[in-house]
């Protein structure tokens, strides 16, 4: 109340602005895009321009409608601190608006900023420099609140030190303090510890972030319902995770005999282990750490899941994944210091990467989704009835890949013995399309041609 005062007394300024009423909603909106582009700052509903306090009618539902207001007519969204303060007996609106760090912010498809005591209209150049000015910042370079350096573990420090030294030739001397580490690899923001320092080198990381944590489950069967048979939390640092979780899923599927071309008999588990690593260290390193939910490891008889909170980050597309794609880290300084420990590569072949550990395994290759918000890995042990109905094949390609499996391969004559009613150009469709999703292969040329499998 006092500062609301102060600022009445001290009158309009680059960031204090009055408004006599809500009628204004044009004008309002300017200074709400102004404030946001600029250094922030506070309007004030119910004070003329000279500091007169004349106040404002406020009903059941008019806060409300100002929020509905600013929320319809801002992009991107702004949601201002909205409050009623009572000076001189009359009561007037507060308006508290933080500056965006998505600029440039529009109001009614334009952009302002404050000048002094004005709102200015900006020009298109200098809306360019505002986007400029406005580069995202990401969630894992902002300041850990409450945390300081005794939150950061030493020890792991010098294990980070020397395997970054071993690994990438990291310049950075072995007895270099924890504080000079840390600043020159970029995890410290002045010097306050950033929430990647943390993640990375903390003592107890879910002090800070409860939700970075990895729940592995091993269900019964193909599905998720109780009783599991195991199930474990996994918290630490993020490079504790990745250990812990790849040894929690290594001790829940089955290993086989296989045999190579060597017709040498050989152990190997259901799934390629370096595919699962790249699939984890992928969850951690590039999951929305401002979802609540933990990522999740699920493991089934015949099939298996790795569940991280978030969408791709654009431009990243599902279909990209299986080509050729550039890397768009969701948490860039997490991936810098991953990479430096060569969990990562940083040049957008992680997927890629798992799709040829899967291929050389025998296996299907993994299948990338989206589920109510997380981004899916699913690999198989064996196609399964889950697989086909995930690929959306139908009875026939069904048939032509069991009958692969027996026969090594299927060519279109045997294809349509096997349907004798169907068109030719319908059974060669459905093989197309199994070439397509990377089901099949084809060889050959022409009346030699078959497909078998990858």
């Amino acid at each position: 109340m006092r500062e609301l005062v102060k600022l009445l007394t001290e009158g309009e300024s680059e960031t204090v602005e009055f408004k006599p009423s809500l009628s204004q909603t044009g004008n309002i909106l300017e200074c709400v895009s102004a404030f946001s582009n600029t250094k922030g700052g506070i309007l004030v509903i119910g004070v003329r321009d000279t500091g007169e306090v004349i106040g404002v009618d406020i009903g059941k539902r008019t806060l409300e409608s100002l929020a509905n207001t600013i929320k319809q007519n801002t992009d991107p969204v702004i949601y201002p601190s909205i409050s009623v303060e009572n000076v001189e007996g009359k009561n007037v609106i507060v308006i508290e608006v933080e500056e965006s760090k998505s600029k440039p912010m529009f109001a009614f498809d334009k952009v302002y900023k404050r000048v002094g005591r004005s709102n200015q209209r900006v020009t298109s150049d200098e809306i360019r420099k505002l986007a400029l000015e406005g580069k995202r910042i990401y969630w894992d370079e902002e300041v850990c609140e409450g945390a300081n350096l005794e939150d950061i573990e030493e020890d792991k420090v010098r294990w980070f030190l020397k395997e970054a030294r071993r690994e990438r030739e990291l310049n950075i001397p072995m007895d270099a303090s924890v504080d000079e580490v840390l600043m020159r690899l970029n995890l410290l923001k002045g010097e306050a510890l950033t929430n990647a320092s943390v993640l990375l080198l903390g003592k107890s990381p879910q002090k800070f972030f409860l939700q970075a944590e990895v729940r592995c489950v091993r269900f019964k069967g193909n599905e998720p319902v109780k009783p599991f048979i195991d199930m474990r939390v996994i918290s630490g640092t993020i490079i504790d995770q990745v250990d812990k979780s790849l040894d929690f899923v290594l001790e829940h599927i089955p290993k086989a005999v296989w045999l190579d071309g060597k017709l040498q008999r050989e152990e190997k588990y259901q799934y390629p282990p370096d595919a699962l690593r790249e699939a984890i260290v992928n969850a951690i390193c590039h999951r929305d750490y401002e979802e609540q939910g933990n990522i999740q490891i699920r493991v089934f008889d015949d099939f298996l899941e790795v569940w991280s909170p978030g969408k791709l980050p654009e431009p990243l597309r599902l279909e990209d994944l299986k080509k050729t794609h550039k890397s768009v880290p969701r948490n860039p300084l997490l991936a810098r210091q991953l990479f430096w420990i060569k969990f990562v590569e940083e040049v957008g072949t992680g997927t890629n990467d798992m799709i040829d550990y899967c291929r050389e395994w025998g296996i299907p290759e993994p299948e990338f989704k989206h589920v109510t918000g997380d981004f899916v890995v699913t690999f198989f042990g064996k196609l399964t009835d889950k697989y086909y109905d995930d690929l959306g094949l139908n009875e026939r390609q069904i048939k032509a890949v069991t009958y692969v499996r027996k026969n090594n391969s299927i060519t279109n004559r045997e294809f349509r013995k096997l349907f004798p009613d169907l068109t030719r150009e319908t059974l060669r469709k459905d093989l197309n399309d199994l070439v397509t999703k990377r089901i099949l292969v084809k060889k050959g040329e022409k009346r030699g041609s078959f497909y078998e499998l990858p």
